[in-house]
């Protein structure tokens, strides 16, 4: 089956394209890879593969192109939507024990035949018409239950996150770049018992303790892996080259680029 007519395209309300993952979303994917992070264990998704992505999780991915081409078709089940969705059907949910921030779906030809049926609600801007996106939601969504009956108690656990274990989370997600409102609430913690309890158990804040693990981590991947600066200061959580380098030298009194140089001389 070719997919060569297939765009790329959002149906639902627009998420956050930060690595905190504010509602939950299937992807599909027609053309490239994708390769994702959770801050646990690496994903990968190839052309005709498709996933959910859970609300409540940090997560990271970078895509390739396929002969300069990458499609994908992404449809958001907020928070909203569900709720409707579960009174409607009566759906009732147990607590999710699963951790992983991306849910690898069962292969069926019904979500491809899905796919392909969106092709005649595009709209001339190549997008899903407004007028049938919550319907074609709504079958998307019956399909997924239908195919992977373990999705209920993921996507219809409303329940915001409890209260875990701050130092494992932190050694795990410190590469993840969001503000500390959203590691708080990730953790269970308001804001202030957040910091509270973070300066308890690293005796830092967490501004400062984010910063010191990563320029560690940076200094690892330089000067033992060969790493360029380029090539690692975004998935160490820095948002840009110069933040990096300037918070690098002023820890280790020397510039990413002058760790390579060193190793070369060796």
């Amino acid at each position: 089956m070719k997919y060569t007519e297939i765009k790329s395209c959002y149906i639902g309300p627009e998420i956050s394209p930060e690595h905190f993952i504010t509602e939950h979303f299937f992807l599909y994917l027609a053309k490239g890879t994708i390769e994702g992070y959770d801050g646990i264990s690496k994903y990968s998704l190839k052309p005709g593969e498709y996933c959910i992505a859970r609300k409540n999780h940090l997560a990271r991915y970078h895509k390739q192109k396929q002969d300069n081409e990458f499609e994908k078709v992404v449809v958001i089940f907020d928070t909203l939507f569900l709720k409707a969705f579960a009174e409607k059907h009566k759906i009732k949910a147990q607590k999710s024990e699963a951790e992983a921030a991306f849910v690898q779906l069962k292969k069926t030809n019904l979500v491809p035949n899905f796919i392909l049926s969106l092709m005649p609600y595009y709209n001339e801007g190549g997008e899903i018409d407004e007028t049938f996106s919550s319907i074609k939601r709504e079958e998307l969504l019956l399909i997924l239950l239908k195919e992977n009956p373990e999705l209920t108690n993921i996507l219809f656990d409303f329940a915001p996150p409890e209260k875990i274990d701050l130092e494992a989370y932190m050694n795990r997600n410190y590469k993840f770049n969001i503000s500390m409102e959203r590691f708080a609430y990730l953790t269970g913690r308001s804001i202030s018992a957040f910091k509270r309890d973070f300066a308890a158990i690293f005796s830092d804040t967490p501004s400062r303790w984010l910063i010191q693990r990563r320029l560690k981590e940076g200094y690892f991947l330089l000067e033992k892996k060969g790493r360029k600066p380029s090539d690692i200061y975004l998935d160490l959580g820095f948002e840009d080259l110069s933040h990096f380098s300037f918070a690098f030298k002023k820890k280790y009194g020397i510039s990413p680029s002058d760790i390579l140089k060193l190793n070369l001389n060796k």
